[in-house]
């Protein structure tokens, strides 16, 4: 959601263009209501440094922006989200936990650029190795990743220790791709093996927030702008909305393989099964 991108790059705008961001974070709805002039009067700038706003947060101006925002609020989900409290019943808990899920799905779809899923498609389709990094709960990620993707017949691993994909960024090579995970965008040690990897000649795919120094390294950059909670179950959705990118890229990349390694997914697939059946067998044996 474009509120949540404001949030995101807050911290890379001017003085000024904070003032803007904060006046519409404040009260979406009246920037929508209202032209140009009362939001600049409202946020005490003038009206080219609302201009300078949209621009920097990537519109061409106000009518594009508010065209986006008021698009936004229309399509975002009503039910609440709430955060849970030491005093939740169980009942409490699934609402809110499914409800800050659901919102979070919802958040993602109306958001998600179609255009740079079809760039990172192009991108890893051409990939003779794929690698996934991230680090902490995105480290869980890169592995969930790894596990969907290597079915294609693309040699694919994932790093979630930052020695590791230090020392495997440096021996990648044009035509690899690494696709780098990260719910901030801003861990040095992610940063500098995805340095280490486009000096090698790598494309870099990213998931994370727009605006980080992560995303400013992207070949493509799929941004996934969320707001972040404070309390302590915020990965919940966090993760899940990265989880679902993952499905989208890896579904996606399957549809698009030649006939050969279709075909080897499907042996793949016959295989599990096979032996799924044989274990079952082994279960039920006297």
């Amino acid at each position: 959601m474009l509120l949540d991108s404001i949030r995101t790059q807050y911290d890379s705008l001017s003085k000024s263009e904070k003032k803007v961001a904060l006046a519409v974070l404040e009260q979406p709805e009246l920037a929508i209501a209202e032209n140009i002039t009362a939001l600049a009067k409202k946020a005490e700038v003038s009206e080219p440094t609302v201009v300078r706003f949209c621009r920097a947060i990537g519109f061409d101006g106000w009518q594009a922006f508010k065209l986006k925002l008021a698009q936004g609020l229309a399509l975002s989900p009503g039910t609440g989200d709430e955060a849970p409290m030491l005093e939740d019943m169980a009942a409490d808990l699934v609402d809110k936990v499914c409800n800050r899920s659901i919102n979070t799905l919802l958040d993602l779809r109306n958001s998600l650029d179609a255009n740079a899923i079809e760039q990172a498609l192009q991108v890893l389709g051409r990939a003779n190795t794929i690698e996934f990094y991230g680090q902490g709960t995105s480290g869980i990620i890169a592995a969930d990743a790894q596990h969907k993707f290597f079915r294609s017949g693309v040699p694919t691993v994932a790093y979630s220790d930052p020695h590791i994909h230090s020392i495997a960024a440096s021996l990648l090579k044009k035509g690899d791709v690494v696709v780098a995970i990260s719910q901030r965008g801003s861990s040095l040690s992610l940063l500098r093996s995805v340095q280490l990897a486009r000096s090698s000649g790598a494309a870099i795919v990213v998931l994370a927030p727009s605006g980080t120094p992560l995303a400013e390294l992207a070949t493509v950059l799929i941004p996934i702008d969320l707001q972040f909670h404070t309390d302590p179950y915020t990965p919940i959705s966090a993760r899940l909305a990265h989880l679902v990118v993952i499905d989208i890229l890896a579904v996606g990349l399957a549809l698009r393989l030649s006939p050969e390694r279709r075909k080897k997914m499907l042996n793949a697939q016959k295989a599990l099964q096979k032996f799924d059946l044989q274990f079952d067998s082994f279960l039920q044996a006297p």
